[in-house]
């Protein structure tokens, strides 16, 4: 009874006329868009020049309103382009007027500006980025194998010579340091300037009256500590500049690849003038002055990196190998002043034989350090003047370890497991530079985010020399146009993220042009291995090599 009257009101009401359902609202918005024909996923790289782009609405578009669809660089320069309607306006194509540049990052923006033609809003903006293709053209002209490395070492050399600090004479960190400038990296542009003399970018009075500069600052100005210097300087006071808030005192790393580069200008300032033996008495002073010994931290058998006049040992970082500190146990072995004995290398820097790796990768033996090598400049800071050829002590065969770890460096490259765009045998070499996404970074193969740094694989001429030229062709003739600037190759790129850094680095322009002049004439390697006080303090551990 109650489904039966249930039924007749129905009928009723259905036959007196209800209100009519309303009509759907339309949704206006963007279905999906495509660049070349493929859909649009993440970041597409590796796009041509002149891409044909297609943003497919739910609706028609009102043509009027297609202005809204904007395409710019990442750095936000506009783009003009050619628009076209397709499936009865329901689909824009946009067409770059004019080839795009390569590598570079490009925004596509679908603003709510853009209506149909029922005139409602797009719901909400679409984005979409790509990044072009490298263009394979050459950016400059050939020129020989020769000469193409004294451009390279005459162009890097400038980051140390026009750009030195002018009153001390020193490397600035940076190319944005303004009167920052550091110990280390100051010891790799003097063994730069020593290769400008040698190449005669510079006349040798010219480089002896900048190292009476730097060494007078050093000598006469500069803040020491236990005679070692911090990290970092005012180049106009010689005042520390801490590193960090307890780093604000002597660093014995820094002051290591300092005295390395001071010790090969005493072998190569040899005359018997008074203003070349006065420069040698002036580095003699500094080196003998720096109290290596006291860095065992109350006579331990190891030596620790940082000291602070405030915070004391507080930083309490033990220098463990293996890793880019050698050097600074030869030197303090080697010290006639200072010295270290050789059970402060063996427990202290080699761990009692704990720093041995004897892994193999992609088929090569690792004597020493973590797996796959780690980041390249530990083949390269310590052997600026230590020359690894025929190198050998308890624990490794050093030019085994430096030319393997370069040889693992470069085949991770150009394996490529991790899909970086734009890896490759002439496109490789992981190593500590700056970073678009962390600031700066220490990248190897366990620690890849796609960013190449030249000097990983052109400071390793000397161990990879067919592998370092693809390289430095590579980066020259192809990416020249966005890596090669007024001090050389920019510090760092990406590839897959069309990222080139604007930044020079000392500590990575410095091995370029150091590295380099060891693989054609051995000059630095040469002079810092004829200093008797080195020669003696790696034999007294255990060393062996002809050059001893």
């Amino acid at each position: 009874m109650i489904l039966a009257l249930a039924a007749l009101t129905f009928g009723c009401s259905k036959k007196e006329g209800s209100p009519t359902p309303p009509v759907p609202q339309e949704n206006f918005g963007v279905k999906f868009i495509t660049i070349n024909g493929i859909a649009v996923s993440g970041t597409p790289d590796s796009v041509d020049y002149s891409p044909l782009i297609k943003i497919s609405f739910t609706a028609p578009v009102n043509r009027g309103t297609a202005t809204g669809i904007l395409l710019n660089t990442s750095g936000g320069a506009s783009v003009s382009y050619t628009a076209g309607f397709e499936n009865n306006d329901s689909t824009v194509t946009v067409r770059p007027s004019s080839p795009l540049a390569s590598i570079t990052r490009y925004n596509l923006t679908v603003s709510t500006s853009v209506t149909s033609k029922n005139n409602k809003s797009l719901q909400a903006s679409a984005t979409a980025s790509f990044i072009t293709a490298i263009n394979p053209s050459d950016k400059f002209p050939r020129i020989t194998d020769n000469e193409l490395l004294d451009l390279v070492q005459r162009q890097t050399f400038k980051y140390f010579w026009d750009f030195a600090h002018p009153v001390s004479g020193l490397a600035r960190e940076r190319n944005t340091s303004g009167d920052l400038v550091t110990s280390g990296g100051s010891g790799f542009g003097i063994m730069s300037i020593i290769t400008g003399i040698h190449r005669q970018f510079i006349s040798r009075a010219e480089g002896r009256a900048r190292m009476q500069k730097i060494v007078g600052f050093l000598k006469n100005n500069a803040q020491r500590f236990h005679g070692a210097f911090p990290h970092w300087l005012n180049g106009s006071t010689g005042a520390v500049i801490p590193f960090s808030t307890k780093d604000n005192g002597a660093d014995l790393v820094e002051t290591s690849y300092l005295m390395q580069g001071l010790l090969a200008a005493r072998q190569y300032f040899d005359g018997s003038d008074a203003v070349e033996t006065t420069l040698r008495n002036d580095i003699n002073t500094l080196w003998n002055e720096v109290e290596w010994s006291r860095f065992r931290r109350n006579g331990e058998n190891v030596l620790y990196w940082h000291w602070s006049p405030n915070y004391f040992w507080e930083m309490n970082h033990p220098i463990r190998g293996w890793n880019e500190c050698l050097i600074t146990y030869v030197l303090a072995a080697s010290s006639t002043t200072h010295s270290i004995p050789k059970i402060v290398y063996d427990n202290g820097w080699a761990q009692n034989g704990a720093m041995r790796n004897n892994g193999s990768f992609f088929g090569y033996n690792l004597p020493l350090g973590p797996p796959y090598g780690g980041p390249l400049f530990f083949a390269h800071y310590s052997f600026l003047g230590i020359n690894p050829n025929n190198l050998t002590d308890t624990y490794a065969n050093y030019w085994e370890q430096n030319r393997n770890h370069t040889l693992i460096n470069y085949t991770y490259c150009k394996n490529n497991p991790r899909g970086h765009t734009g890896y490759s045998d002439s496109c490789w070499g992981l190593t500590a530079s700056d970073d678009h996404l962390t600031g700066y970074m220490a990248h190897e193969p366990m620690n890849d985010n796609g960013v190449i740094a030249p000097t990983a694989a052109l400071s390793s001429f000397p161990y990879t020399p067919a592998e370092s030229m693809q390289a430095l062709k590579y980066f020259y003739y192809k990416l020249g146009d966005r890596m090669w600037k007024e001090y050389g190759f920019i510090d760092a790129f990406s590839i897959k993220d069309a990222w080139f850094a604007e930044s020079f680095l000392a500590i990575d322009q410095g091995p370029i042009i150091v590295m380099i002049e060891n693989y054609r004439s051995g000059l630095l390697w040469n002079l810092f291995m004829s200093c008797p006080e080195v020669k003696a303090g790696m034999r007294n551990l255990g060393f062996q090599s002809p050059h001893l």
